[in-house]
C-alpha cells in the first residue's frame, strides 16, 4: 500500500512544520557596535549553545516513517491522541502504520473507527477495504471499497479482489481501467505473477526499470518469476542485485535459500536459515522462515511447526500432507486433502497421489478414478504439458488406466532428468515389467535393489555390460551417489572417477575425494584391502585436480607408517 495523496500531505505538513519550528529556535547571533564586541567570545551564549546541542532530540513520526520503525512510530502516534493531538490526523497516520506493520486487524479497526465518527474523508473506505483484503476478507473488502469514491487505489483494490474471487468480467472491467502509472503497473505485474504469467511479469518489471532503475526491489521481484520458473541460475544473479543494495533482506535471504536447495541441495541452506531465525524479523517473515525450515530438513519438526501455519500459508497443508504420505499416514493425509481446493498444478498432484494411496488401500474405484482426471488435467494443461513434472503426471494417468506402453513413452522422454532417482527407476521398472520388456525392467530392479543389498559389484558388472554410452553414465551415477550413500566407497570412487573422465565437474571430484577418504577411514578399521586402496589411490593420482597428489601422499605416508603395503 503506498502513500494515498492525503497521507502524503500529511507528511509534507508534518516536515514543514519541523523546520519553521527549528528555524524558529536558531539563536539570534548578537550584533556587536565595533570590533571589539564582534571579536569578544559571548561565554554566556556559547554554554547556552553547548546545552542545547547536549540535550538530545526528541524522535519525530517522520524519523520512525524514515527507518520504518513502524513499532515506534505507533507508540509516538498513541501517545499523541492520549495527549489530544488532531484525532482525524493522527488516526490516519496510525492506521497506516498498523497497515505498514501488517497488523491489519488493528489497521481495520482503527478505519472503521474514522468511518463511524465520518472522520477522515471518504476514501477511508478503501483503506478499509485494502485491511480486509489482507485479512482474507474480500467480499467485504470490495463492499468496503465500493463505497468510497472512485480513485485508481479503489480500481487497483477491486482489480485484486476480482482475482481472488474468481470473477473474470469484474476482472477485465477493472484492468481496462489501469493506467501507466507506476501504482498501476505493478498492480498489473502482480496479477500476472498470481496468474503464473511469469514472462508477462517481468516484461512489466522490465518496463518500468527502463523508466525507474533506481527501484531496486523490482529486481527482487523478478528473481521471484524466475525462481517459480525454474530458471534459478537467472533468479539467482538478478536477486543479487537487489541483495548487494539489502544484504540483510529477510525475503531476500529467504529467497536464495530457496533457490539454493532448489538447485543445489537442502543441506547447505539449513545452517544459514537457521541462523537468519536468530535474527530480529517481523512475525510473518519468521512463520515463512519456520515453514520453509521445515522443507530444507526433509520435514524435520512438521508437527511441531505446520499445523499453526495452514491458516496462514497454503503451503504448510500441502507440506502437512506430504509429511503424513512420507510416514504412510495415509488416513491423516485424507483428512487434510478433504479441505483442500486446488488451484494450481502441484496443489492438484499432490490431491492426486494422495487419492491414488487411498484408492489403493481401501480398493476404491472412484478415489483412483479422480486421482486420474487430477493427474491428465496437470499434463494435458498448456503450462505443464512439456514440463518433466507435466510428462510425470501423463504417465501417472496412464499407469493408472493400465496403458503401459504410453506410460514407457512418456518416461523415456524424462530418463535423463532421473538417473539418481530410486523412485523413478522403481516405476520404470514396473511399467517395463507390466509391458513384457524383461530384460529392461531386470536391469532397472538391479540399479534399485543391488546396491542396498549389499551387493555394488552386480551394479557394476551391468555398467560394464551397458553398450550404450549415454545410459552407461547414467547408470554410473545411480553407482556412484547410491554406493556413497551406504558406504560402498571402493565402488563409489570408481564411479566417481569415471564421471570425472566425462566431466571434469568441481563436484565430480568432491565426489571422488569423499569416496577415497571414506575408503581410506575403511582401511583404517580392516573393512577393505589394501589392494582396493592401491586401486583408488591410482585413480585419485591420474586426475588433474591441485589436491589430488596431497590427498594420495597422505594416504600413502599412513599406510607407511602402519607397514600397510599400497602396490
Amino acid at each position: 500500500m503506498r502513500h494515498n495523496s492525503t497521507l502524503r500531505d500529511q507528511h509534507l505538513l508534518l516536515r514543514s512544520s519541523n523546520e519553521e519550528t527549528a528555524s524558529r529556535e536558531k539563536p539570534n547571533v548578537a550584533k556587536g557596535t565595533g570590533l571589539l564586541s564582534r571579536l569578544r567570545p559571548n561565554r554566556k551564549k556559547q554554554a547556552e549553545q553547548q546545552a542545547k546541542r547536549n540535550v538530545q532530540k526528541m524522535p519525530e513520526l517522520e524519523d520512525y516513517l524514515h527507518k520504518r520503525d513502524y513499532a515506534g512510530a505507533i507508540s509516538l502516534l498513541e501517545f499523541s491522541q492520549k495527549d489530544g493531538e488532531s484525532q482525524e490526523t493522527t488516526a490516519l497516520w496510525l492506521g497506516f502504520c498498523y497497515f505498514r506493520a501488517g497488523d491489519f486487524k488493528k489497521a481495520s479497526d482503527v478505519y472503521e473507527n474514522m468511518l463511524t465518527k465520518k472522520n477522515g474523508g471518504p476514501e477511508v473506505g478503501v483503506y478499509l477495504g485494502c485491511c480486509l483484503f489482507f485479512l482474507g476478507m474480500y467480499t467485504e473488502a470490495r463492499v468496503a471499497a465500493e463505497k468510497a469514491p472512485k480513485s485508481f487505489l479503489q480500481n487497483r483494490l477491486l482489480f485484486h479482489v476480482a482475482h481472488k474471487l474468481n470473477d473474470e468480467k469484474r476482472l477485465m472491467t477493472h484492468h481496462q481501467q489501469l493506467g501507466d502509472s507506476l501504482e498501476d503497473q505493478l498492480s498489473l505485474a502482480s496479477i500476472h505473477f498470481m496468474r503464473m504469467h511469469y514472462n508477462e511479469a517481468v516484461s512489466t518489471y522490465k518496463n518500468i526499470l527502463t523508466t525507474s532503475p533506481s527501484l531496486i526491489a523490482l529486481n527482487f521481484y523478478m528473481a521471484m518469476c524466475y525462481y517459480k520458473m525454474d530458471y534459478y541460475e537467472v533468479a539467482q544473479d538478478v536477486l543479487a542485485v537487489f541483495l548487494k543494495v539489502f544484504p540483510d533482506s529477510p525475503a531476500a535471504l529467504n529467497l536464495k535459500a530457496c533457490i539454493t536447495y532448489k538447485a543445489y541441495t537442502g543441506k547447505s541452506v539449513v545452517t544459514e536459515t537457521e541462523q537468519l531465525l536468530r535474527t530480529n524479523l517481523y512475525p510473518a517473515a519468521r512463520d515463512l522462515i519456520r515453514h520453509n525450515l521445515v522443507v530444507f530438513k526433509n520435514g524435520d519438526g512438521a508437527l511441531q511447526v505446520l499445523p499453526s501455519l495452514m491458516d496462514t500459508f497454503p503451503e504448510a497443508r500441502l507440506n502437512m500432507i506430504l509429511y503424513y504420505l512420507k510416514k504412510g499416514l495415509i488416513q491423516e493425509a485424507m483428512s487434510l486433502c478433504n479441505d483442500l481446493e486446488p488451484q494450481l498444478p502441484y496443489e492438484f498432484l499432490i490431491k492426486a497421489t494422495t487419492f491414488t494411496f487411498w484408492g489403493l488401500q481401501k480398493d476404491s474405484k472412484d478415489h483412483l478414478r479422480t486421482a486420474e482426471q487430477f493427474f491428465q488435467m496437470v499434463g494435458e494443461s498448456s503450462a505443464e504439458c512439456d514440463t518433466i513434472p507435466g510428462r510425470q503426471s501423463m504417465a501417472s494417468t496412464y499407469f493408472l488406466q493400465q496403458k503401459f506402453d504410453e506410460v514407457l513413452l512418456y518416461m523415456n522422454s524424462i530418463k535423463e532428468y532421473h538417473q539418481q532417482d530410486d523412485l523413478f527407476s522403481l516405476n520404470f521398472a514396473q511399467a517395463l515389467l507390466m509391458a513384457k520388456q524383461y530384460k529392461e525392467a531386470e536391469e532397472e530392479f538391479l540399479k534399485v535393489t543391488v546396491i542396498f543389498n549389499k551387493k555394488p559389484h552386480f551394479a557394476w558388472d551391468l555398467f560394464v555390460k551397458t553398450s550404450d554410452q549415454k545410459d552407461a553414465l547414467g547408470l554410473m551415477r545411480v553407482i556412484a551417489h547410491d554406493c556413497y550413500k551406504v558406504g560402498e566407497y571402493y565402488y563409489a570412487a570408481k564411479a566417481y572417477d569415471q564421471l570425472e573422465k566425462a566431466d571434469p565437474s568441481p563436484e565430480n571430484w568432491q565426489g571422488k575425494r569423499g569416496a577415497t577418504a571414506g575408503l581410506f577411514h575403511h582401511l583404517a578399521r580392516g573393512k577393505c584391502t589394501p589392494e582396493q586402496m592401491h586401486e583408488v589411490l591410482l585413480l585419485v593420482e591420474t586426475s588433474h585436480h591441485p589436491h589430488a597428489e596431497f590427498l594420495a601422499s597422505v594416504i600413502r605416508k599412513w599406510a607407511k607408517n602402519h607397514n600397510i603395503k599400497l602396490e
